[in-house]
């Protein structure tokens, strides 16, 4: 791919994002903070899709938690690689966190006041709310719909492409509001939590009790798919009862496990566990973690109030199943993020290939910064592999495309470590290994931006 011209772009001229997500959101800080003018499209609220509920920036549909906030785990190296690059999104979440254990989860409507906030700050910023059907034949694009993108602007990129658009298909967990839990019946504490002060909610289940909760799962109604459609579960996100049918007992070894909680009222470990999860600052709306589900609404009424502590929960949000769409990346992006067929063309977030909140957003702030270079006519090195935001952007661009999937960050997906470390020192090295080589990337590569 040639390095574009300054002579065929003008300075002034803007970048468009289309979807102000997570990821468009931190595109469009990335080009601003470089003077960039940035035109952002968000169908909100002319447009909702089925699982958006707010007109909100940035709305957080799923779980509020952005998983672990700690280095030696790959989820919060990314975390702490996203940090050290501005990143809008981890300022804000930084701000509006709640408890959660070694995780970050935030509240999500302060978190979605803020970005829109910093946003709104700058005079180069123009948000245009209409729903986006067709791509801008000229100047810089950067497609950051997600993975609800629409059906009108699905289309368009399968012709853009020249392929069909893939998709799977992702569950909600419902939302439990926090003065209808039953406090008697459940206690406080985190996994391996010697402190007796945990983060969570804890719904303990005794082994009867467990069983005739399966059983009421396995007969449960769950909301049809059209005709037309091929369920294509994330394995990392499936519906409780995807998973329950798997046998009696797959879930006490999956979402319920039990292991490392304690019941201080009891001094013994239940059989099974559900977890309840704050979902905002005044502790007034809680998350069944782990439940995500196609059930039916009036099915999650009867049978989520089977748990203990949850017999008159009042459900702030059910359970919901809706469409994810993301384009075979290996085959259709460079490294980039540039549209092999068109190089003026970006993309970013799940759409591109990945999956997760911050995931999603990391390949936003590479979109961005990408772009920035493009429009400068300067050449963009990715970050190097052995870095977590490097190590995404290298699966989803260099993976077998025969059969891409979405994928979170995990060690996996990482350069080999030169020497053999027993497995509770791994995460710690390759954090090191990946702070250092950031920190010089970055040195080297953002002055020239």
């Amino acid at each position: 791919m040639g390095i574009f011209k300054k002579k065929d772009m003008h300075e002034e001229d803007p970048v468009t994002i289309i979807g102000a997500g997570l990821a468009g959101c931190e595109a469009a800080w990335q080009l601003l903070n470089r003077g960039h003018s940035v035109v952002l499209y968000e169908m909100k609220p002319e447009k909702f899709s089925p699982a958006h509920r707010s007109g909100s920036l940035a709305e957080l549909v799923c779980s509020n938690s952005l998983r672990s906030n700690v280095s030696d785990h790959a989820a919060g190296l990314l975390k702490e690689e996203m940090r050290r690059m501005d990143s809008l999104i981890m300022k804000a979440a930084d701000e509006t966190s709640v408890p959660a254990g070694k995780a970050l989860a935030v509240d999500r409507h302060a978190f979605s006041r803020v970005i829109e906030n910093r946003l709104n700050s700058f005079t180069n910023l123009t948000i245009i709310r209409k729903e986006m059907i067709e791509v801008p034949s000229e100047g810089i694009v950067i497609i950051a719909t997600g993975p609800l993108t629409s059906d009108g602007l699905s289309h368009e990129i399968a012709r853009l492409t020249d392929s069909s658009y893939l998709y799977f298909y992702d569950a909600i967990s419902p939302i439990i509001e926090g003065d209808s839990i039953d406090l008697e019946k459940v206690f406080r504490a985190s996994r391996y939590d010697s402190t007796g002060q945990g983060d969570y909610l804890n719904c303990p289940m005794e082994k009867e009790e467990y069983e005739n909760f399966w059983r009421e799962l396995m007969g449960a109604q769950t909301v049809p798919l059209r005709h037309f459609e091929d369920p294509k579960y994330f394995d990392g996100c499936l519906p409780i009862e995807v998973i329950a049918s798997r046998g009696i007992s797959t879930l006490v070894f999956g979402p319920m496990k039990p292991v490392g909680i304690l019941n201080p009222k009891t001094g013994k470990i239940p059989y099974a566990v559900i977890q309840l999860r704050q979902e905002n600052r005044e502790a007034t709306l809680f998350n069944i973690v782990g439940f995500q589900t196609k059930l039916t609404w009036p099915e999650q009424r009867r049978i989520f109030r089977k748990i203990p502590g949850l017999e008159e929960a009042e459900f702030a949000r059910y359970g919901s199943i809706h469409r994810n769409t993301f384009i075979n990346a290996p085959a259709l992006l460079e490294p980039t993020l540039q549209l092999k067929k068109n190089e003026h063309i970006f993309f970013a977030g799940q759409i591109s290939g990945v999956e997760g909140y911050i995931e999603s957003t990391a390949m936003g702030l590479i979109a961005g910064l990408s772009a920035s270079a493009f429009h400068r006519g300067k050449a963009f090195p990715p970050p190097p592999p052995v870095t977590a935001m490097g190590a995404l952007v290298n699966h989803i661009t260099s993976a077998e495309s025969r059969n891409f999937q979405p994928m979170n960050i995990n060690w996996g997906l990482f350069p080999a470590l030169p020497q053999k470390l027993k497995k509770r020192e791994r995460g710690a090295c390759h954090a090191l290994r990946a702070l250092t080589s950031l920190d010089r990337w970055k040195s080297e590569t953002l002055r020239e931006l």
